[in-house]
């Protein structure tokens, strides 16, 4: 019963949201799609606190065995209490509570994360760009060519290549835009689309008829 209530009840849901993508509005399909959505917000929900205790209890137990960088888990703890709790509290006890303009919540996420997250996707752009030099040595026809379509690209992308591209041919940028970026990567990347939805197709399968099991903690 362990193993065959959870394949029936993924199953079921499964093929309701299947027959609900196809039935008429304010049909039963569509109406019991509509309650499992909300429950599936619900569940999300409940998975977060779950997260949160989880990441909590972990890091506590790095901090109190003085584990190797155990000061990043006590940055951690301070950093989901710090945010946690003050946006967690009414604003009736006090304006600096809650998640509104001018509390506590939103002065440090302004202040301190948004300035490190815009901190940490500057860093990144230096390994995307080490990668992208390792990646675009002329090894073979297929990487000259990629280095040559890489190169017109991030030439057409900055204001400086722009107006080289400009003196050259006044028609140069548009005939990048038309025929690269419009044309050649708008079709590689409906490509992927496409085999990103078969995957996922495959894999909704799958778990409909019972072979994909992960969800229940077994293979």
């Amino acid at each position: 019963m362990r193993r065959t209530l959870p394949l029936v009840i993924a199953f079921l849901s499964g093929l309701v949201m299947v027959v609900a993508f196809f039935a008429q509005p304010d049909t039963l399909p569509d109406l019991l799609s509509g309650q499992m959505l909300i429950w599936a917000s619900i569940v999300a929900g409940f998975s977060l606190l779950l997260g949160a205790v989880s990441i909590t209890r972990v890091n506590i137990k790095a901090v109190r065995a003085r584990k190797e960088g155990w000061i990043f888990s006590l940055a951690t703890l301070l950093a989901v209490f710090i945010m946690g709790i003050p946006s967690l509290l009414p604003t009736s006890w006090s304006p600096l509570l809650g998640r509104n303009a001018g509390s506590f919540y939103d002065w440090v996420f302004v202040n301190v994360s948004t300035p490190m997250a815009g901190t940490m996707f500057a860093m990144l752009a230096f390994y995307i760009s080490s990668a992208a030099y390792r990646a675009f040595r002329a090894r073979s026809a297929e990487a000259t060519l990629l280095l040559l379509t890489a190169s017109i690209v991030m030439l057409w992308r900055v204001p400086m290549g722009e107006a080289l591209l400009n003196n050259i041919s006044h028609y140069l940028p548009g005939f990048i835009n038309t025929y690269i970026m419009n044309g050649v990567n708008m079709s590689v990347q409906r490509g992927i689309i496409m085999g990103a939805a078969l995957g996922a197709a495959s894999m909704s399968l799958r778990i409909l008829v019972g072979i994909e099991r992960t969800y229940m903690g077994r293979g």
